[in-house]
């Protein structure tokens, strides 16, 4: 049960599924940013990739909701599914990513570790990589919000789902709907 009342059946609405209903004036605002970062079109991510940004960063956090349902996401839009969704969370060094992915899940990862970790070097070593300035700020986002998402799940005490084959479920009506259909 979450810390607070949410006056809802938890169980047919874990995670952040549960507080967005609780406060639907802050879920709108929410899921426009989950949308505009993780969905609408990139020039040059893929919402595969942007979602593997978001499931690396929420593992490094340990939220375990989060990771479930981003890395369901993920896979969901790689070519690599489920599997590539794996390597990259154990070790994005030696995962089947392109450098310029590679590069940008660092910053991720700095990002996640504390915004002033990301250095120059970091940010030098994405761009030799083929990394555009657009690409280095969308990741800080990415990582910046699924830690302030990260937080806002675990921090109310939000039940996991019972069965794990919803995290895949939801993964099909986000990758056709997004976050705000």
């Amino acid at each position: 049960m979450a810390h607070i009342d949410l006056g809802l059946d938890e169980t047919q609405y874990p995670g952040i599924s549960g507080l967005m209903r609780y406060r639907p004036e802050t879920a709108a605002a929410l899921n426009a940013l989950a949308e505009a970062l993780l969905h609408a079109p990139h020039p040059t991510l893929s919402a595969g990739e942007r979602e593997l940004i978001a499931a690396y960063v929420s593992g490094l956090n340990e939220c375990t909701f989060c990771c479930s349902s981003h890395s369901a996401f993920a896979a969901a839009q790689l070519d690599g599914g489920m599997p590539l969704v794996t390597q990259v969370r154990a070790d994005p060094d030696t995962a089947e990513v392109s450098a310029k992915l590679r590069g940008l899940l660092r910053i991720a990862a700095a990002v996640q570790a504390g915004g002033r970790t990301v250095s120059a070097a970091l940010v030098d070593a994405a761009r030799a990589e083929g990394a555009t300035d657009l690409e280095i700020h969308d990741t800080v986002l990415i990582a910046a919000a699924f830690c302030m998402f990260n937080r806002y799940v675990d921090g109310l005490g939000t039940r996991l789902p019972e069965d794990p084959s919803a995290y895949t479920e939801t993964a099909q009506r986000i990758k056709v709907g997004g976050y705000v259909g």
